[in-house]
C-alpha cells in the first residue's frame, strides 16, 4: 500500500516532534539526577538535548509545563521502558500468580466501618484473612478523610479531597497488588492513579449501583450502566459473588467477569443454645425476621404488606425507618444490632424474610443460615444461587409474586440442615478466592517503578521550587 505524499510528511513530522520531546524529558532527567544545577535552565536543558533553546520552549513554553511533563513522562518510562517490556506487562498481568506468596496488597474502598453492611463485613473479614496467610495489607477508606454525611444516608460518609492524600499513601506503601472495592470518591482517587501511573489493579461489584440510582432518583438504568462499565473497564478482574450477576453484567457489556465467594462466621452466628434466653419471647410466635438497611432500595414494604401468622421484626437503620415505623404500628423496628446481640436476633427467629432485589449476594442470608433460621426470599441474584437445593430456604414464585407463600413453607424445613449447609461456607475460602483473583505488578518492573518514583521525590524534595 502506497501511502500519500501528504499523509507520509505528517507522520515522519508527527514521529521526529515525539523523538525531540523523548529527547528533552531525557535530558531533565539526566540534570536532575546529576545534582548539578539548584535550578533548571532552558538554555543547559537545551545543550544537554542537544537542541536549540527556541525548541525546548516551543515543546514546552513554561516552566510548570516540563516539570508537569516530565512527571507523566517518568511514570511511562517506568512502565514501559521499552515496547518489549509492555508486551510482558500485560502478558504477566494475565498470568496465574502463586497465591500462596506474601504480597502488599492495598484495599481502597468507600465502605468501611463504622457502617454495617454486607461489603464492609465482607471487606472486614477477607482482611484479617489475608494477614492471617501473611499478606500485608493497607486499606484506604472514609475514616482517614475529611468526609461529609451522604444525603438520605447520614450513616455513609463520602471523603472529600481524596485524590492527592491517596496518591501518596500509594507512594508510601509501595502495593504489589491493588484492589479498588468501591466506586466513590476513594474508588476514583485510585482508579485515576492506576490509570495513569498504568498499575494493574481489580475491582470488585458489590452493589447493584444503577439500581439504587433509579429507585431514589429519575434517571434510567442505562446512566447507571454507563457509569459502571466506565469504571470497571481497565480492571483486570471484575469480581461478583454470584454467576447470576456475573451473567447478567456480561449482558450490560461488562469484561473480565470472575467469581469471589462469601463465608459466613459459623462461630458467631449459630443455633440457639438451651442456656440462651429468646429475646423474642415476649411476641406472638411465628417471629419474621428482617436484616438490612431500612431503604427503598431494600424492598422492605413487600416483608411488611404480608398477611402473616406471627410477628414482624426489622432489625436495621435507614432513612425510611421512621415512616415505616409510623405505617406498620405492629410491626417491631430496633434499630441496628451488632456482633453476639444481633446473631442471636437471627438464631431467634423462625423465618428470615429477604425482600430485596438489588442486592448482590445478601450476606445476611448465610448469617440466617448459620444460626439455622430458613430464609424465604424472591428469585433475585443472591438468594437464586444460594437457595436451590439447598435445603436451607424457599424462593417466592416470581420477582412480585410468592414471598407470603415461600415463608410459610420455610417453616417446615429442619433448622438443622439448614445449619450444616451454612457450614460449607468459610471466610478463609473467601479470602483465598479473593487473593487468587488479584493482578499483581510483575516483577521487574514492580521494582523499577517504585525505584524511580522515589528518586524523583528525592529531587522533588531537594528542589521544591521545581515542584
Amino acid at each position: 500500500m502506497t501511502i500519500p505524499p501528504s499523509r507520509y510528511v505528517s507522520s515522519l513530522r508527527d514521529r521526529q516532534k515525539a523523538e525531540t520531546h523523548d529527547q528533552i524529558l531525557n535530558a531533565v532527567g539526566r540534570k536532575l539526577e546529576s545534582g548539578a544545577l539548584e535550578e533548571l535552565s532552558f538554555a543547559e536543558i537545551a545543550e544537554e538535548a542537544g537542541v536549540g533553546e527556541r525548541t525546548v520552549y516551543r515543546h514546552f513554553p513554561t516552566r510548570e509545563a516540563l516539570m508537569g511533563a516530565f512527571w507523566t513522562w517518568l511514570q511511562t518510562q517506568a512502565l514501559t521502558p521499552s515496547r518489549p517490556a509492555k508486551a510482558r506487562v500485560r502478558d504477566a498481568v494475565r498470568a496465574a500468580h502463586d497465591g500462596q506468596k506474601p504480597m502488599r496488597i492495598l484495599v481502597a474502598t468507600d465502605a468501611w466501618e463504622p457502617q454495617v453492611n454486607g461489603v464492609v463485613r465482607t471487606l472486614t473479614k477477607v482482611i484479617s484473612e489475608m494477614r492471617a496467610m501473611g499478606h500485608t495489607v493497607e486499606v484506604i477508606s472514609p475514616d482517614q478523610f475529611k468526609t461529609f454525611p451522604l444525603p438520605t444516608y447520614a450513616e455513609i460518609k463520602v471523603a472529600v479531597g481524596a485524590y492527592e492524600p491517596v496518591q501518596e499513601r500509594f507512594k508510601a506503601f509501595e502495593p504489589e497488588a491493588i484492589h479498588i472495592a468501591t466506586e466513590g470518591p476513594i474508588g476514583l482517587a485510585a482508579r485515576r492513579i492506576c490509570v495513569e501511573w498504568k498499575l494493574p489493579f481489580t475491582t470488585s461489584y458489590h452493589t447493584r449501583f444503577p439500581e439504587y440510582v433509579s429507585a431514589r432518583l429519575p434517571l434510567p438504568l442505562a446512566a447507571g450502566y454507563a457509569y459502571m462499565r466506565w469504571f470497571h473497564k481497565p480492571s483486570g478482574r471484575l469480581m461478583v459473588a454470584t454467576p447470576t450477576m456475573r451473567d447478567e453484567l456480561a449482558q450490560h457489556g461488562f469484561r473480565n467477569i470472575t467469581a469471589w465467594s462469601r463465608g459466613v462466621d459459623t462461630d458467631q452466628f449459630h443455633p440457639r443454645r438451651e442456656d440462651e434466653p429468646d429475646i423474642f419471647a415476649d411476641l406472638p410466635k411465628p417471629v419474621f425476621l428482617s436484616v438490612g438497611r431500612v431503604a427503598v432500595e431494600k424492598n422492605i414494604e413487600a416483608f411488611l404488606g404480608l398477611d402473616l401468622p406471627g410477628s414482624k421484626v426489622v432489625v436495621g437503620d435507614g432513612p425510611q425507618k421512621e415512616e415505616l415505623e409510623q405505617k406498620y404500628p405492629n410491626v417491631r423496628f430496633t434499630g441496628s444490632k451488632f456482633g453476639d446481640e444481633l446473631a442471636a436476633h437471627f438464631a431467634c427467629a423462625d423465618v428470615f424474610v429477604f425482600p430485596s432485589l438489588t442486592d448482590t449476594f445478601g450476606l445476611v442470608i448465610l448469617e440466617a443460615m448459620a444460626a439455622g433460621t430458613p430464609v424465604a426470599a424472591y428469585p433475585a441474584p443472591g438468594p437464586i444461587d444460594i437457595i436451590p437445593n439447598s435445603g436451607a430456604g424457599v424462593l417466592a414464585g416470581s420477582a412480585t409474586e410468592g414471598l407470603r407463600e415461600a415463608c410459610l413453607e420455610a417453616l417446615r424445613l429442619d433448622r438443622k440442615k439448614v445449619r450444616a449447609f451454612a457450614e460449607g461456607f468459610s471466610w478463609r475460602a473467601c479470602a483465598e478466592d479473593f487473593v487468587r483473583n488479584l493482578q499483581p505488578y510483575p516483577e521487574p518492573e514492580k521494582t523499577r517503578f517504585w525505584r524511580k518514583l522515589r528518586r524523583l521525590a528525592r529531587v522533588r524534595r531537594r528542589r521544591p521550587e521545581a515542584a
